[in-house]
């Protein structure tokens, strides 16, 4: 009956992603490696959660004692439960508990508090898990669960992505330690690059590269993040403000005349010079790997390079959203293509061409 309601339950979520569990214990071990005692004596909240089927809890659970834990809290959050769905079917967890028939008709969000050997086994891990319903629907907004924030030590999860940014400003209003998922293009957001630009906030132990990606077999639900448009994969970073090693690894570059020379990147191999912005003073670097180690002037690069940003090594300068000239002030003549605030190349022949976002970096000098 349990695999069966989990299957219900991940066919009637399908505005939910589900994080792997072998993502999450390779994020949340790289802290521990770099700090044994992160977590403990720490009161961990997982928000925005579903404790009956997530991964998280049941990581944090089994981990318990290992990590050092103080209390481990893991909220649901219930509008248009579905309880009210067409044949859903009660969890193994409602229908055993007393409450359940005074509480099925109402749309409770659920907590799910782990803190003592409640078994009596000698150990605290998953089965020693106690729930109850709370007061109200488990919207992070609602007083309920900002209580909980404010007595919590540090907040984990995977939050939705139509409301990332409202739920990272939830998070920093209360000056909480985190790691949470975020949608890929998140880090260019206005309420969110500041942070990565004034080190607050980082790209947590996993690599950009491939990634992690959710997906939702109604596209139609799928919380719209992208551009707007309806997405039914979404790319997925890890985002921090615990340290981590990765964080403190320096880039091993070429010089610039190496990277001209030797580069792997038919954009760059065989070049005699790196391009430079018409709309503002930067070179492009069009990859991480081929930022010149030699060069002590702005660069331009794509936002990946926050996968593998050490503050000892680079400084941020802006993003080519704030920092770039309007296009029609500098070409006066020619084509090229409008739309946002973007750097532009000269194709050398009285056109232009948008790049991609790009972050613009200067090299540490002390």
């Amino acid at each position: 009956m349990a695999n069966s309601n989990l299957r219900d339950a991940k066919r009637a979520k399908n505005d939910e992603f589900y994080t792997q569990y072998q993502d999450i214990e390779k994020e949340i071990n790289a802290y521990i490696d770099y700090n044994p005692d992160v977590f403990r004596d720490k009161t961990i909240l997982l928000p925005c959660d579903d404790p009956e089927w997530s991964n998280f809890t049941r990581f944090f659970a089994q981990n318990f004692e290992r990590f050092g834990l103080k209390k481990l809290i893991s909220t649901s959050y219930a509008a248009n439960s579905k309880k009210y769905k067409s044949g859903y079917q009660p969890s193994l967890f409602e229908v055993n508990d007393p409450q359940y028939d005074a509480y099925k008709t109402k749309k409770n969000g659920k907590i799910f508090i782990l803190d003592h050997d409640k078994s009596g086994d000698g150990r605290i891990d998953v089965g020693d898990l106690e729930w109850h319903y709370l007061e109200g629907d488990g919207d992070f907004k609602s007083d309920e669960i900002r209580k909980l924030r404010d007595d919590a030590d540090i907040i984990i999860t995977n939050p939705p992505f139509s409301l990332f940014r409202e739920f990272l400003a939830w998070i920093l209003e209360a000056d909480k330690q985190f790691v949470i998922v975020g949608n890929k293009n998140c880090v260019t957001y206005q309420e969110v690059f500041p942070l990565f630009k004034e080190n607050k906030i980082w790209s947590g132990r996993t690599e950009w590269s491939g990634g992690m990606w959710f997906e939702t077999k109604n596209p139609d639900d799928v919380d719209k993040v992208i551009d707007g448009t309806d997405m039914k994969n979404v790319s997925s970073i890890w985002l921090t403000n615990l340290d981590h090693g990765r964080r403190h690894q320096p880039l091993a570059l070429m010089s610039m005349e190496e990277n001209l020379k030797y580069s792997k990147h038919k954009e760059l191999k065989g070049k005699d010079s790196y391009d430079r912005y018409v709309n503002y003073d930067a070179i492009e670097v069009p990859f991480t790997d081929a930022i010149p180690n030699d060069y002590d002037g702005a660069m331009g690069v794509p936002i990946s390079f926050l996968d593998k940003y050490s503050p000892e090594q680079f400084e941020i300068i802006g993003s080519s959203r704030a920092l770039g000239v309007p296009i029609s002030e500098v070409a006066k003549k020619g084509t090229y293509m409008q739309g946002g605030p973007r750097f532009y190349l000269s194709n050398g022949d009285g056109t232009y061409r948008r790049m991609y976002d790009r972050l613009v970096i200067k090299k540490k000098t002390s």
